[in-house]
């Protein structure tokens, strides 16, 4: 599903260069659930970020379902980012101004699709993650869990094959923790869907079939 080779990532300023990725090798199967940890500042957003298309390695090479993405045109990129990647952030990421419900469309505006098949989809992702009451909710009108819930309808409903998930529960109560894991632990065992996720809870990595660990930049464990 995933094959990093040899990835490095540097961000550099007119006074400082940050070696954020140092020649990352990672291979993820299709349909596994990863975990990924490491101290702040150890390169983990960084990973998914650049797994996730968002930002282009420095060196390496990304391949993700057999295909060689890290040279691609920015067009060719954001087609394969919006078909095939999920994303759910530890802030959610919501928009104050739209409802549920629009929210979770955001994704299909960039397909060429109806407004009414947009909106049976959205509603089939909510219904998914349990909040098909809340569609003409606004997010201030939500829980951080329910908020959460929201930003896995969201990545889920263009139905991609690779969800990346940065600390999803981070900003939750243990008991809304545990139901955002069941949520991902659904999606992986009964869609196949690959996940990878970065989270600084041993508890919450113990979870997932694998847990790989970073250190600054580097990783340190397979």
């Amino acid at each position: 599903m995933i094959d990093l080779t040899d990835v490095s990532k540097v961000y550099r300023t007119d006074t400082i260069e940050t070696l954020a990725l140092n020649k990352i090798n990672l291979s993820v199967r299709n349909g596994e659930f990863l975990s990924v940890m490491g101290p702040s500042g150890s390169g983990k957003s960084t990973l998914l970020n650049v797994i996730g298309l968002l930002d282009k390695p420095s060196e390496g090479q990304i391949e993700l379902d057999g295909e060689e993405v890290s040279e691609k045109s920015e067009r060719e990129i954001a087609k394969i980012r919006n078909e095939k990647i999920g994303f759910v952030f530890q802030s959610f990421h919501l928009i104050n101004d739209l409802s549920v419900l629009d929210n979770v469309e955001i994704p299909l505006l960039y397909r060429e699709l109806s407004a009414s098949k947009r909106k049976e989809m959205a509603l089939a992702a909510l219904e998914n993650v349990g909040l098909s009451a809340r569609t003409k909710h606004f997010p201030s009108q939500l829980s951080g869990g329910q908020k959460q819930r929201v930003a896995i309808a969201r990545a889920i409903v263009g139905k991609p094959n690779l969800i990346l998930a940065d600390e999803p529960t981070g900003n939750l109560d243990s008991a809304m923790g545990n139901e955002i894991m069941k949520i991902l632990h659904d999606l992986n065992q009964n869609e196949k869907t690959t996940i990878v996720m970065v989270t600084h809870d041993e508890n919450i990595a113990k979870q997932t079939e694998r847990t790989i660990r970073f250190f600054d930049g580097s990783k340190i464990n397979d």
